[in-house]
């Protein structure tokens, strides 16, 4: 299974030592040496500085969660939550640690309801595990952005980092629903519907889960943040409240964009329903200047004896005269009441 869906054999998709100390503060390691830098902690004293390590796992590989098990020494927490299948977006204390479900986006995000998938984090003072079962936009750009140089000091400010980088890309998302929402609103000014109800319908959607599934996660770390673990420093602390300020800012904005694609698809129904009336009204009214003439060839078409006018020399053009009276009469009245 090596190398599945970019990981090794122990289902590792990346993994880093950090030591703010070392010529080389962010270091690239594989999943044997992940295991031999844990197993020579043993029992170290947790603390807020010193050297701590990231490894972040392709839970669809067979052998992610048994290495985790077997290496990482992680909470009983951290595996329920990894199999109790509950996705909603919670942060808690398990033991000296943190544990974090959130939602993110997929690397190729599409604009679609189901570009959305869970990241499981657990923070502690040495080790950071991320794992996740599709590749995710914001777990993307942070290990990215280590490859090119940024070395977080701490475990808390890689988790930090995340939260900043997974806030980005939501602006992103906000900025790209925008852009499509100002593109429908000018058609629609112009008066090219087409299908704008179906795309609005979709960002909207989209916009619906995104809040459902990361809302609860401000106020999810401000409890935390109450009552931080003893290892977490008050300076990674006051950053990690900020990065929640502004995710929560984005969340805000993306409440206003929902009510936005609202108000568009009222107007858009308002539109399609006026065009709906006017068809209705076209239709009815050919259908009352028909009325007259069609009682009439109904009634002069019929086979007996007895029909009037029929040895009369100027009898077609009195009908002609009848059915045009008729008509005007009809339409006097329908289009009386369109008035």
């Amino acid at each position: 299974m090596a190398g599945a869906y970019g990981s090794d054999e122990a289902g590792l998709i990346c993994g880093y030592l950090f030591d703010a100390d070392s010529p080389e503060p962010a270091r690239s390691v594989d999943s044997s040496q992940a295991a031999e830098w844990l197993a020579r902690q043993g029992d170290a004293g947790p603390g807020s500085g010193g050297a701590y390590m990231w490894l972040h796992f392709n839970l669809s590989h067979a052998q992610a969660e048994r290495w985790l098990q077997r290496h990482a020494g992680l909470s009983d927490l951290f595996f329920e939550t990894l199999r109790d299948g509950l996705h909603s977006t919670r942060i808690e204390r398990a033991d000296d640690s943190l544990i974090a479900v959130i939602n993110d986006v997929h690397f190729e995000f599409s604009f679609e309801p189901s570009d959305i998938s869970t990241l499981w984090i657990s923070v502690g003072p040495r080790l950071v595990v991320t794992a996740r079962t599709q590749p995710l936009r914001s777990v993307d750009a942070l290990r990215t952005a280590v490859k090119a140089g940024d070395a977080p000091r701490s475990s808390t400010e890689l988790l930090e980092h995340l939260l900043r980088v997974q806030a980005d890309v939501l602006v992103n998302i906000v900025r790209g629903v925008t852009t499509r929402i100002d593109r429908i609103e000018d058609e629609l000014l112009a008066g090219r519907l087409d299908h704008k109800r179906a795309r609005l319908g979709v960002l909207r959607r989209v916009l619906v889960r995104l809040q459902r599934l990361l809302a609860p996660e401000p106020a999810a770390l401000f409890r935390l943040l109450q009552d931080p673990p003893a290892w977490m420093a008050e300076p990674d602390a006051q950053e990690l409240r900020g990065s929640t300020e502004e995710f929560s800012v984005v969340l805000r904005d993306m409440g206003a964009l929902q009510e936005r694609i609202k108000l568009l698809q009222e107007e858009i129904a308002d539109n399609v329903n006026e065009d709906n009336n006017r068809s209705l009204f076209v239709l009815t009214v050919v259908t009352v200047l028909a009325l007259p003439i069609n009682i009439l060839a109904g009634l002069f078409g019929m086979n007996v004896g007895g029909i009037p006018l029929a040895e009369h020399k100027h009898g077609f053009w009195i009908v002609v005269a009848i059915v045009l009276s008729f008509t005007a009469v009809a339409a006097w009245v329908a289009f009386r009441k369109k008035r």
